[in-house]
């Protein structure tokens, strides 16, 4: 085996689908699979389990894994062990709080693998060069570049009696101990429409303390489907509030992006599925926005 191949393993174990995991790494998807093959002829054991929607890691994945991840993060490290100090260029991104830890470990990783970049990372009220926010509190001078869309689920503690449910009606909350959270972008939303008045079991400062006083059965919680998802420690259900939230990379259209800002830009867009490159690529024309160029 060699560190291309663990660097592909480690891809496909993150993303569950080939396609994914040749997009991220820009090679083609053969080239993959080619590399799984091979992985799992020299190991003698079945990293994965192909099915309609891609793949999933098995037992020896789970254990492999660990280990693949040492050895790329050890060369990595070998190869920055000698490299000269560059002249670092500083980026600002204002973070949303209610972003979950896996996309944004994603989002982060082009940047803090690149050792030219000095990335700072701030509220999404404070200076900075970009911001990566919901699209409902986009400032009317900000470009837009979408990444994804999720709606909104219930997280619940798994032993909750409704967690037999697989589909919850507001009626079904009525009456629950509810788990709020302070930054919550939908907040006024949910307050007003979706759940009646009522005091909340607890008011979580963060997404990880709204889910570890889910799971431990303080109450539910409403939150977008990512962060639920993340968390195996609580059941998802969907509810029937059809509330979503369009996440993406927002920066100042008064003035032209940094170098280091536009090749980020330009990975997030490779990154995107190409329906919602095509989508927003249409609404950027239609609104006359700048091409990164």
């Amino acid at each position: 085996m060699d560190i291309r191949e663990l660097r592909y393993f480690a891809a496909v174990f993150r993303e569950r689908n080939l396609t994914a995991a040749a997009k991220r790494c820009f090679i083609s998807q053969p080239s993959i699979s080619a590399a799984i093959t091979n992985l799992e002829a020299e190991l003698g054991t079945a990293l994965f389990i192909r099915h309609k929607k891609g793949v999933a890691p098995t037992e020896a994945a789970e254990q492999f894994h660990a280990v693949a991840r040492r050895i790329i993060d050890e060369a990595d490290a070998a190869k920055n062990l000698f490299r000269k100090p560059a002249t670092r260029n500083a980026l600002t991104l204002g973070l949303m709080r209610t972003l979950d830890m896996p996309r944004t470990i994603a989002l982060l990783k082009p940047l803090t693998n690149t050792s030219d970049v000095a990335l700072r990372l701030v509220g999404i009220n404070e200076p900075a060069d970009a911001r990566i926010i919901s699209k409902n509190i986009l400032q009317s001078d900000e470009h837009f570049v979408s990444l994804w869309i999720e709606r909104y689920v219930a997280a619940l503690p798994p032993s909750h009696p409704l967690t037999l449910k697989e589909r919850l009606r507001t009626a079904d909350l009525a009456a629950a101990a509810m788990v709020d959270r302070c930054h919550c972008e939908q907040s006024e939303f949910f307050g007003r429409a979706a759940l009646p008045s009522r005091v909340p079991a607890a008011i979580a400062e963060s997404e990880d303390w709204a889910m570890a006083l889910v799971a431990a059965g303080v109450g539910i919680a409403i939150v977008p489907e990512g962060v639920a998802r993340a968390n195996s420690d609580v059941v998802v259900r969907t509810i029937d509030v059809d509330v979503k939230r369009e996440v993406g990379l927002a920066y100042s259209a008064a003035r032209p992006p940094s170098e280091t800002l536009q090749n980020f830009i330009t990975k997030l867009q490779r990154q995107r599925p190409k329906a919602g490159r095509a989508k927003s690529a249409g609404k950027d024309r239609a609104l006359g926005r700048a091409r990164i160029k």
